[in-house]
């Protein structure tokens, strides 16, 4: 992952809101993949660390780090969340891991049979419940981790938080949403939880992601533009990929890729 200095348009990632947000039928929820009730994931999450460290970190995740601290809201996106503090509190897991290919990212699918986004991957994250606590404080931490649990069944206690971006505003939603960013220092087992939700759980290397060869502009047929990327049988686009897009340029890890390669968004997107 070499260092560019190529600076590139800021990102809009408002007008599609791919966070996990509407089917919250939470509870003690069947599990498919033994037949069982899912515990309560309340309690894994409160023994888990919500406290934001870098220590025993990666190197390989330092410029992540560095970027978290210094990147500034405006350079994530145009749109930022109401001085009035309006807006549906959320939050999303940016897990990073260490597979057989080197560094990746979590993601899920959503299910085919969701009323909007059907089958679009995004990380894993929904709205705040106001048992997560505080939302300018631990509250998107708790939440992000709940969330994580809730729908790919990882153990928060393996998940080291080390930064937090600014939370960014999608306006077509009102939704405000703080991505959380984690190192999986102990990786867990994972999966479907709820069919109903999520239809994938699955890692992408990060160097798929920074491949050129994987990276377009989805264009949808209102005329929005956003990053995108072709990796593991899917296609990231919408909030997602511009959270990735914006990741890999602040950590220095973005590659020239060809900015007039398109891929066609079809209304039900």
């Amino acid at each position: 992952m070499t260092h560019t200095h190529t600076e590139n348009t800021h990102t809009d990632m408002d007008t599609h809101a791919d966070t996990h947000t509407d089917t919250h039928a939470r509870g003690h929820q069947a599990d498919p993949r033994t037949g069982a009730h899912a515990p309560d994931t309340r309690a894994a999450v409160d023994r888990a660390a919500v406290d934001v460290t870098t220590a025993g970190l990666p190197a390989w995740l330092d410029p992540v780090a560095e970027a978290a601290r210094s990147v500034r809201p405006h350079q994530l996106s145009r749109f930022l969340p109401p001085e009035s503090g309006a807006g549906r509190q959320s939050a999303v897991l940016v897990l990073f891991g260490e597979g057989a290919r080197g560094p990746e990212l979590l993601l899920t699918e959503r299910s085919g049979t969701l009323r909007s986004h059907a089958g679009q991957p995004s990380f894993p994250g929904g709205s705040l419940d106001p048992e997560d606590g505080d939302q300018a404080t631990t509250g998107p931490l708790r939440a992000a981790l709940r969330e994580a649990e809730e729908e790919t069944g990882l153990d928060p206690r393996g998940v080291q938080l080390f930064g937090v971006l600014p939370r960014l505003y999608i306006p077509v939603s009102s939704f405000v949403v703080t991505p959380v960013l984690g190192w999986w220092r102990a990786p867990s087992p994972v999966g479907v939880v709820d069919p109903a939700e999520t239809a994938r759980v699955f890692t992408v290397p990060v160097a798929d992601l920074t491949d050129p060869a994987n990276r377009a502009v989805a264009v949808h047929p209102s005329g929005h533009t956003g990053p995108a990327f072709l990796v593991e049988s899917a296609l990231v686009w919408g909030f997602t990929a511009g959270v990735i897009d914006r990741i890999l340029h602040y950590a220095g890890w973005e590659r020239p890729w060809d900015r007039a390669r398109q891929v066609p968004l079809d209304w039900r997107a």
